[in-house]
């Protein structure tokens, strides 16, 4: 099956992976974004700018996506948005987004923002720092994502 990738490009670390491995399996490359953002000059590799109005890269990646597409982005309402479509979803970690995991995923995201709002609350940090681990984790991931 020949994929489609989109990528939720604000503060997307592996835009330069993704692109890697899309030459490597000769697989089509949409960069969204509400701002510009360079993409290579290459056939198959396209940038869409949205407005800046809210989730309008969310709205035009879960309306495009389909059984044939692969959305990497740490989105996780995007996530679920495009799994409900059939697409894949892969976070910039590596880690693959399932149905099965989605909802779990979810649950903890309102967990940390109610923990969050909370006035009186430790700093619960957030994620942990990218590394050349999660970028190594990626590149196998999308490669196994799109050979298959």
């Amino acid at each position: 099956m020949n994929y489609h990738i989109y990528i939720d490009a604000d503060a997307c670390p592996v835009r330069d992976e993704t692109y890697r491995v899309a030459r490597r399996h000769n697989a089509p490359v949409t960069v969204v974004a509400n701002q510009y953002i360079r993409v290579p000059k290459e056939p198959g590799f396209t940038f869409r700018l949205v407005d800046d109005s809210f989730d309008a890269a969310d709205d035009y990646i879960a309306e495009a996506a389909d059984e044939k597409s692969i959305v990497i982005t740490s989105d996780i309402l995007l996530a679920e948005r495009v799994l409900k479509s059939g697409g894949r979803v892969l976070g910039s970690n590596g880690k693959l987004m399932t149905m099965d995991t989605i909802g779990s995923q979810i649950a903890v995201r309102a967990i940390m923002a109610d923990l969050r709002a909370g006035a009186e609350q430790p700093n619960l940090g957030g994620p942990a720092p990218f590394s050349q681990r999660d970028r190594s984790r990626f590149l196998e991931a999308l490669h196994l994502l799109l050979v298959k």
